[in-house]
């Protein structure tokens, strides 16, 4: 039993009552969060505000804090971890949580606020329009960049975007930025084979291996709510040259490819993501017209 299945033990079943009506595709928000109290209350509630008809689960990776309790109290299912996995395990159990419930899409967003809920549609537009079986947002596209970043991380960034341009052969400006988009194949995919160690640069080369497109976005990214960024600038070096090492490895690995004609499932579904903003529909509801 591996650490990914150990941390699963925990998973629960979703209550029957949050099923959606079979007319649109089931979203699923997967907020990751470790230590992350005085943040996730409020981040799960801005979710809630832009997406009501999203469910919302936050994987707690074996905080010490009040994380999981302020995210319960928010209204988001939570998946506790007895122990701290990293960010690699922290996601695939939420995808893993997905594929089993069967959810359609999965719209990935941090605990600590950087994020903006607001700009949930734009990732979830591009998935419903079937752009692409991944999105990702850019703080590097147009000119949305609020927030400073520290140089020697901006050339760990730089490096690993570079890393993902030359192993896939597709232009990526922003690997680490932590907000993305996935529909099924995605989703099956990365909750088979989500890297532990580094899995945002490496989970992009597994997707291309795997034949799934991407596409990224303009977004926003924002300081932290609460809490402090564990990476300093020493580590920040340390870790580029980790990852940049890892990403060629994995480049090497051997990932089934996934038939295009079995990655978007049913196409006559509604394709606007205004069917998520409308509270109120449960089981056998039919959502009104965008």
């Amino acid at each position: 039993m591996d650490r990914s299945d150990r941390a699963n033990e925990e998973v629960r079943p979703l209550p029957a009552a949050t099923a959606t009506s079979g007319a649109i595709p089931r979203l699923l928000i997967l907020i990751p969060a470790f230590n992350e109290a005085g943040a996730i209350r409020h981040v799960v509630q801005s979710v809630r505000q832009v997406v009501p008809r999203a469910d919302i689960v936050v994987i707690d990776d074996g905080s010490k804090d009040n994380t999981r309790h302020e995210a319960a109290q928010a209204g988001a299912f939570v998946v506790r971890h007895p122990f701290n996995l990293g960010i690699g395990g922290t996601v695939q159990t939420g995808l893993k949580f997905a594929r089993q419930h069967g959810y359609d899409y999965v719209i990935r967003l941090d605990g600590d606020g950087q994020h903006n809920p607001q700009e949930i549609p734009l990732l979830l537009q591009a998935l419903l329009e079937q752009r692409a079986d991944a999105v990702f947002g850019s703080r590097f596209l147009g000119s949305k960049m609020t927030m400073q970043i520290p140089l020697a991380r901006r050339l760990g960034i730089t490096l690993f975007a570079w890393t993902v341009s030359f192993v896939t052969g597709q232009k990526a400006t922003d690997t680490t930025s932590g907000f993305l988009g996935l529909n099924r194949a995605a989703i099956t995919t990365l909750a088979r084979f989500m890297p532990q160690d580094y899995p945002e640069v490496e989970g992009r080369i597994i997707l291309h291996k795997a034949g799934l497109t991407t596409l990224e976005l303009p977004t926003h990214m924002r300081m932290r709510m609460a809490g402090v960024s564990s990476i300093d600038k020493w580590r920040s070096i340390y870790y580029a040259c980790k990852v940049t090492v890892a990403a060629l490895i994995c480049a090497l690995k051997e990932i089934p490819v996934i038939p295009k004609e079995i990655r978007h499932g049913d196409t006559t579904r509604p394709t606007s993501y205004r069917h998520y903003l409308q509270p109120g529909f449960g089981a056998g509801d039919s959502p009104a017209d965008p």
